[in-house]
């Protein structure tokens, strides 16, 4: 099954008060990455996020945001009057002339260790956050991988244009090896007919026959097409595939073997004709790579 590795999803919720979001983004990578960006009172659910990406998706640098804005009144931290008062007298023993006039800020004060205290259910409302985000990222991984999917129909179409192409320059040049061992044959017998005939002297015919064996070993490329074939076969059947698992890798890998096979047709072929087609496999080829780069 063909999809991107580019999407995003993303979800909300709203439980006693407290409103949870939750962002999801991914990018292309050639591995899985993980980045998990949460408010320090959230740092404890990343493993669990991190853990929940990795079993549902396989490759791709994946972003994730989340976040908590609790409106109500139980929000609001508490003031610890023992501790705000301790403070205020050891202001005021002070000598005056450290001193000076005594002017108290009620800002700075608030943020002195101790003042404030977070709210007694803490703990309560972690749970809470833990089981709505667990909710929530599983709906934004829902809408990341069908815009994945999606994405992945126009990859799939592009990637069958390749595949049809590839196999029918293929064809042309399997029809075409045949004629140009006999087209070197017939030009080699017309030179040595011209040479003998100046020279006037006789060769032998197994001279001729050996000369023309030697050639067609030289540029034989049936079992290189062969191979091609083999791999676009292979190709066919990914493309085809329903298997959920991730294929970029493999398409990556299998067109690298594909371009090995085009080079050594084009390398061993002196003919102009399979030349210009083994190019536009090899065209094709690099397009394949290219895309491969975007499926997971």
């Amino acid at each position: 099954m063909i999809r991107s590795m580019t999407g995003f999803g993303e979800a909300s919720s709203q439980k006693d008060g407290i409103h949870y979001f939750l962002e999801i983004r991914s990018l292309n990578n050639k591995y899985f990455k993980a980045v998990v960006r949460l408010s320090e009172e959230l740092q404890s659910l990343e493993a669990a996020f991190e853990s929940k990406l990795r079993e549902r998706i396989s490759r791709g640098t994946v972003t994730v945001t989340a976040s908590c804005s609790d409106y109500s009144h139980s929000a609001a931290h508490t003031i610890n009057q023992k501790a705000l008062s301790h403070y205020i007298d050891q202001l005021k023993a002070l000598p005056q002339s450290a001193s000076g006039e005594l002017k108290l800020d009620l800002g700075a004060l608030l943020n002195l260790p101790g003042v404030l205290q977070p709210p007694a259910d803490e703990e309560s409302r972690l749970r809470d956050a833990r089981e709505v985000f667990s909710s929530l990222l599983d709906k934004a991984i829902d809408g990341l991988l069908a815009m994945r999917a999606k994405e992945g129909l126009l990859l799939l179409e592009d990637l069958r244009d390749q595949y049809e192409l590839i196999t029918e320059r293929l064809d042309q040049i399997s029809k075409r090896a045949p004629d140009v061992i006999a087209e070197y044959e017939k030009r080699l017998r017309t030179r040595i007919e011209m040479m003998l005939k100046e020279n006037e002297t006789a060769i032998e015919p197994a001279d001729l026959i050996r000369e023309i064996a030697v050639y067609a070993e030289r540029t034989d490329i049936a079992e290189e097409i062969k191979r091609l074939g083999g791999h676009i076969g292979q190709f066919k059947e990914l493309l085809e595939s329903k298997d959920p698992r991730a294929i970029g890798r493999t398409l990556d890998f299998l067109a690298q073997e594909m371009l090995r096979e085009a080079n050594t047709i084009a390398s061993k072929s002196p003919d102009a004709t399979i030349s210009r087609l083994t190019v536009e496999i090899k065209g094709a080829i690099d397009r394949i790579k290219e895309q491969a780069a975007n499926v997971e």
